[in-house]
């Protein structure tokens, strides 16, 4: 990994050295996690460098958590790990989608009605006419 500032657009844009940009956005970079066996967006998350580096050498998706201001392995207390499939990095090298299979429900905090974890954090979507949320399984 190289973290050279000193990079131009080019070299970040079209050249094959990896370079996270974690200067330009104050340590914290923004990582989409979707599942690679259906494409479906499960959660968004922030890593730090020290994230970013345990995710490679572990395969499991480390974040930063913000809320507890510490590294924070996804699954470690509820076994809903994530497996790292493939990294996918944006063209400034300042956001990633971190393809996964999950091990486990789900990555959600909250709960379905069964007491299982939702599988993704993005579980409603918002009517643009009426201007509410709906549950996405309710719009089937």
């Amino acid at each position: 990994m190289n973290l050279d500032t000193n990079l131009t657009a080019i070299d970040l844009e079209e050249g094959l050295s990896f370079s996270p940009q974690f200067k330009k956005r104050g340590g914290l970079l923004p990582v989409a996690v979707q599942e690679s066996s259906t494409g479906q967006l499960l959660m968004l998350a922030s890593i730090n460098e020290e994230a970013l580096n345990k995710t490679i050498a572990t395969r499991l998706a480390t974040f930063w958590s913000t809320s507890r201001n510490r590294l924070w392995v996804k699954g470690e207390t509820s076994g809903d790990l994530l497996t790292i499939d493939n990294i996918l990095v944006d063209c400034d090298q300042d956001a990633f989608v971190y393809q996964v299979t999950l091990q486990g429900d789900g990555v959600c905090h909250t709960f379905q009605e069964d007491g299982k974890h939702r599988k993704a954090c993005f579980y409603r979507q918002l009517d643009l006419q009426k201007k509410d949320l709906q549950f996405i399984d309710e719009m089937k």
